[in-house]
C-alpha cells in the first residue's frame, strides 16, 4: 500500500516529535590528561601543568590544566610556545595507558545507565537516556548521578550537558567548565541556536565561517533568515544541514561502539598555494594538529596518508604503511613531507592539503604489545 503525501507528512511531524523528545546527555571530562596527572601527584595540584612533549621539543600540548589555561596555552598549541607564555608550567610527558584505564571507568559508569553510549575520545562521549536502565524520567537528573559517581569513584570532575539533541547537547557541557552542568529544555532551543554565533554550527570551519560572515551572516539569527536555496547555493551540502540545524532538526543518533576508521586534518587554503617552502609549513602545522588528534584518539594506526586538491579541484593522495605510525608531530611530519614531495607538480596551485592515518590495530591485536 503507498502512502499518500499526507500519510508522508503526518509520518514525517510525528517523527520528528519523537526526535524533540529525546534526552542526550554529552559528558566531557574537565582537562582530562592534567587533571588525571594532578590527582596523581599532589606536588602538581594548583600548578600550571602540561601534558605534552618537553618544552624544546617540536611536540604539541596534548592538554593544558586550569591553571595553565590562565596564560592562554590551549591544546594542540605547540609546547614552545606554550612555555613562552608561561615559564613555571611544569611539562609531563603524556602516560596514555593511565588515561585509557581511567577512561574505561568512566564508561563502565556511562553504560550502568544506558547501552546507547557514543565514545568520541578517551575524555568525552554522548548517552542517548530517553530510555534508561533505571528508568528515571529526567535526564539532569542522570547527568548529576553520573558527575558525582565519575568524581566519587576517579576523583575527578567532568562537565556535563543535557539536551534534546547531539549538537545542543555538546555546546551546553563547554558553557560552564570545570565541573559544569547545562540544561537547554525544548523550548529553549530556538532563542539559544539563534543568539549563538556562527562559527559554533557544527560543519562551519574558519573558511566558511569567513564565508559567511562576508554575505552578512554573524549568528544563528543571521542564519535562520536565509532561504534554503540560498544557504545550498553558498554552502553546497552543508548549507542543507545548517537549514535544519539552525531551526532545531538535529536528528543525529547516538551511536554506540562506533570504531573510528580515521583520524585526519585537512586545511582548506583562503588563497591558493603554489610555493613548496609554504606548503610545507603548512604541512607542519597540521602534523602538529594531527598529533594532538591522535593523542586523544589512544590507538595506534598503520598507514598515514597526504591528499592534495588543486586549483581545479583535481583531487591526489599517496600514502605510506607501516607496523605503526608514530605520533609525534616530528615523525608525521617527517613521513609526511616525504609523501607530498612525491605528490606535488611544480607550479601547479593547491587549495586543500590534507593528512590522516588510519588501519588503527585493536586492543585484542598481537602488535598491540609493540606499544605496551
Amino acid at each position: 500500500m503507498r502512502l499518500g503525501p499526507l500519510w508522508h507528512f503526518l509520518y514525517r511531524e510525528a517523527f520528528l516529535l519523537c526526535v524533540s523528545m529525546r534526552k542526550i546527555i554529552h559528558i566531557d571530562m574537565d582537562a582530562f590528561y592534567a587533571s588525571v596527572e594532578q590527582r596523581d601527584d599532589p606536588d602538581l595540584r594548583g600548578r600550571p601543568v602540561v601534558v605534552g612533549g618537553p618544552p624544546d621539543s617540536r611536540s604539541v600540548v596534548c592538554t593544558a590544566s586550569y591553571e595553565a589555561r590562565k596564560f592562554g596555552i590551549r591544546s594542540a598549541m605547540a609546547c614552545s610556545k606554550a612555555y613562552r607564555l608561561c615559564p613555571d608550567a611544569v611539562f609531563v610527558f603524556p602516560r596514555f595507558d593511565v588515561y585509557k584505564e581511567v577512561s574505561d571507568q568512566i564508561r563502565a559508569i556511562f553504560v550502568s545507565y544506558t547501552d546507547l553510549v557514543e565514545p568520541l575520545s578517551l575524555d568525552e562521549a554522548y548517552l542517548d537516556v530517553t530510555s534508561n536502565k533505571f528508568q528515571i524520567p529526567y535526564a539532569v537528573t542522570i547527568a548529576r548521578q553520573i558527575k558525582a559517581r565519575i568524581k566519587e569513584e576517579t576523583g575527578l570532575t567532568a562537565s556535563a550537558g543535557v539536551a534534546s539533541g547531539k549538537f545542543l547537547a555538546k555546546i551546553a557541557s563547554g558553557m560552564n567548565k570545570p565541573d559544569g552542568l547545562t540544561v537547554i529544555l525544548p523550548d529553549q532551543a530556538i532563542a539559544f541556536l539563534e543568539a549563538l554565533p556562527v562559527g559554533d554550527f557544527f560543519g562551519v570551519g574558519k573558511v566558511t565561517e569567513k564565508k559567511m560572515k562576508e554575505h552578512g551572516i554573524f549568528t544563528g539569527a543571521d542564519l535562520k533568515s536565509r532561504s534554503l536555496s540560498e544557504l545550498v547555493s553558498l554552502f553546497g551540502k552543508s548549507g542543507m544541514h545548517l537549514y535544519r540545524l539552525v531551526r532545531g532538526i538535529d536528528e543525529a543518533p547516538v551511536i554506540p561502539f562506533r570504531e573510528r576508521k580515521s583520524v585526519g586534518i585537512e586545511d582548506t587554503f583562503s588563497a591558493d598555494v603554489s610555493d613548496v617552502v609554504e606548503l610545507m609549513q603548512r604541512l607542519r602545522q597540521l602534523a602538529e594538529g594531527l598529533s594532538f588528534r591522535l593523542a586523544r584518539h589512544g590507538k595506534p594506526g598503520r598507514t598515514i596518508t597526504v591528499k592534495v586538491k588543486y586549483a581545479d579541484f583535481e583531487t591526489h593522495s599517496k600514502s605510506e604503511t607501516r607496523s605503526s605510525i608514530p605520533v609525534a608531530a616530528d615523525a608525521l611530519h617527517q613521513m609526511g613531507r616525504s609523501l607530498l614531495e612525491q605528490l606535488l607538480e611544480e607550479g601547479r596551485p593547491v587549495r586543500l592539503l590534507g593528512l590522516s592515518v588510519h588501519g588503527f590495530i585493536s586492543e585484542d591485536d598481537p602488535q598491540l604489545q609493540l606499544f605496551d
